[in-house]
């Protein structure tokens, strides 16, 4: 815990946040915003995202990429659980008040279905607001939830046993603007009849709350129940609006009151010594997220003299126009004999996989969750679908173009600094080359357009799907590359690829094998798509999550063993 200052005065009331302060909603929370997230395209807030160099810390610019590429959270985010829809929206759209507004409403709409699934953040909580509330001190709620769930939710929460605990609740939708404009404190303020001062503390569990706080003019305490470490949590403010205090638990909120009360002994109406509640554990720190960990010892990759690179979800972004595609294809299937050619149960490599295969032989087209994780290619889905029959995914391939044609052209890079990463490879006397699935007539157009000013100065070579006669995993298209090099095809050629496909294509070509986990899988998932067995052999040689870890590799390599 922080300690006090002398400028945390002793509160006559105390304004809760709710949601990860004083309940715990995220199973509903995190539910309803998988649900919203893949409607920002319908909702034309894709183009509403801010900026990444715009964005408050690079943990927000990382996010708004992934959004904006993924239309789904982090799943560091989804593992810790530690922030709320507010924090999320605050981070993808800054100060743009219309655009916050209606990712609002649209999760409102997503949470009805949701929820009721509600607890106490952590054993104790009614004992102490309890304890608080006999020591004099005025409690109420301030909360971007709307009324009709806040109302829900307090009725169910322990049977109904808070309802007489808060003296005021102010929602959303009783105020005209949401956090951090600071409309839900003042309200709260103004029905107790109590003025917006350092006596007034509003305690929440977000860098949204404490900047709520500081625009209300109130004390902000800051409950950190989701444990960040507190230099993680006193690098998100300034002198100027940090938190009065930061606790770890409601135990440590009644430490501070009761030293505040030994400053002042008659500040309060009852001794809280008298009226505190025994001890309760402190809210458990969130499960880890297991990161991918293949990187090996540098000095054991060969510094590299080539690198090739994918394209698609790789070095650029056209993920919209991909699934598109491949919403209108898969129905082409039954007239294209190919749902009979589809692998049995039995030969796929995942239950995931098997699954895959079952529902489009159904339903021909992809599961909903498929479609809403937006982490898995065409080239991909062929190979889950179809395995060692190149025939079939030759026919795929074609019918794909042919739909293809009705969405490509709009392509971004994956990631902001993309083609400097390229220019400094060059630079560094390293030869670039792109290999990709894609025919060459879409190629050619996305690689002028990417950007606006195109990247066709930036590559020794380019490889597309029918310059060959087999496509990835074949390793046609890369060992043509390096012939078009005239440079041998060994371990000093890496090939950086987002998937699966792209590893065994590496690997069966004799090159440095790079997985570009792009879509930030953990290091459970990665062992299933890669197990190493007797039937899928091939894993790759390292892993690196963006172009700032690879870069770091590529220098690491140049400079070589001490």
């Amino acid at each position: 815990m922080f300690r006090p200052e002398q400028r945390v005065l002793p509160p006559k009331v105390m304004v809760f946040d709710w949601h990860g302060t004083l309940v715990d909603t995220h199973d509903a929370m995190f539910s309803a915003m998988e649900d919203m997230l893949p409607q920002l395209e319908e909702l034309g807030l894709v183009e509403q995202l801010l900026p990444e160099d715009a964005c408050r810390t690079e943990d927000d610019a990382r996010l708004v990429r992934y959004i904006r590429i993924y239309r789904r959270l982090h799943p560091r985010i989804l593992a810790e659980r530690r922030v709320s829809r507010t924090d999320i929206f605050n981070a993808i759209f800054g100060d743009n008040v219309p655009a916050k507004r209606i990712a609002h409403h649209a999760y409102n709409q997503a949470y009805r279905k949701y929820f009721g699934k509600v607890k106490p953040f952590q054993p104790g909580a009614r004992e102490y607001l309890s304890a608080l509330k006999a020591a004099g001190i005025k409690l109420a709620v301030s909360t971007n939830r709307n009324r009709e769930f806040l109302d829900k939710e307090l009725q169910i929460l322990d049977n109904g046993r808070w309802l007489d605990l808060f003296d005021a609740t102010v929602c959303a939708d009783d105020v005209t603007e949401y956090k951090p404009d600071p409309q839900v404190i003042l309200k709260a303020l103004e029905k107790l009849g109590l003025p917006a001062n350092q006596h007034a503390w509003y305690v929440g569990d977000s860098y949204i709350d404490m900047l709520t706080a500081h625009r209300a003019g109130v004390a902000g305490i800051f409950y950190n129940g989701a444990c960040w470490d507190p230099e993680r949590i006193a690098s998100w403010f300034t002198r100027r609006d940090g938190p009065a205090a930061v606790v770890d638990s409601f135990e440590a909120l009644m430490d501070l009151l009761v030293e505040l009360q030994a400053r002042q002994p008659d500040v309060f109406s009852a001794s809280l010594a008298s009226v505190r509640p025994a001890p309760f554990p402190p809210p458990e720190r969130p499960e880890p997220r297991i990161e991918p960990d293949w990187h090996p010892a540098v000095v054991r990759l060969i510094r590299p003299a080539v690198i090739l690179f994918d394209w698609h979800a790789t070095l650029v972004d056209t993920l919209d126009a991909m699934y598109h595609a491949v919403d209108d294809m898969l129905p082409d299937f039954h007239h294209l004999g190919l749902m009979s050619r589809m692998v049995a149960p039995e030969d796929s490599k995942t239950p995931e996989d098997a699954r895959l295969v079952a529902y489009v032989r159904e339903f021909a087209k992809l599961h909903p969750k498929v479609k809403a994780d937006r982490k898995i290619s065409r080239t991909d889905i062929f190979e889950v679908l179809f395995g060692e029959d190149q025939e079939a995914k030759q026919i795929a391939h074609k019918a794909f173009n042919h739909h293809y044609r009705n969405h490509y052209g709009t392509v971004k890079a994956f990631e902001p600094r993309v083609r400097e990463m390229l220019e400094g490879l060059r630079r560094l006397g390293i030869q670039v080359g792109v290999i990709t699935n894609r025919d060459r007539e879409f190629f050619e157009h996305e690689l002028a357009a990417v950007e606006e000013v195109g990247w066709t100065s930036l590559f020794n070579v380019d490889v597309c799907g029918d310059d060959t006669p087999l496509r990835k995993p074949h390793p046609d298209q890369l060992l043509l590359a390096v012939q078009k090099l005239d440079y041998p095809p060994d371990p000093s050629v890496w090939y950086v690829g987002d998937s699966t496909t792209d590893i065994i294509a590496a690997k069966r070509a004799g090159m440095t094998a790079v997985f570009f986990n792009g879509a930030q899988w953990d290091l459970p998932w990665l062992n299933r798509i890669f197990p190493g067995t007797h039937k899928h052999p091939d894993k790759p040689d390292v892993v690196v999550n963006d172009f700032s870890e690879f870069w770091a590799l590529v220098l690491a390599c140049e400079i070589g063993p001490p």
